[in-house]
């Protein structure tokens, strides 16, 4: 390469591409840390009442689908705005 080729002035654009994976990343680790409270939270009361492990189950199970919806809102936006 020559000194000339080095020497020229170049432009360079900054596009928006990539930007969505880093966004549903972002907006992955909320509906993560939830799902982790919820079993979490779930496993202690089985602890602590075992006769009511059907009910807390399905709470459970409800709490983690409205949880990981905020996940699928989140690649949906990122989709749709990226």
């Amino acid at each position: 390469m020559s000194l000339a080729y080095l020497a020229q002035e170049t432009t360079s654009t900054v596009t928006g591409t990539g930007y969505g994976a880093i966004g549903y990343g972002l907006a992955a680790i909320g509906p993560g840390i939830g799902v982790g409270i919820v079993v979490g939270k779930a496993i202690e009361g089985i602890a602590r009442q075992p006769e009511l492990q059907g009910t807390i189950r399905t709470n459970m199970f409800l709490g983690i689908a409205f949880t990981e919806a905020l996940a699928l809102i989140g690649i949906v936006a990122g989709f749709l705005f990226g």
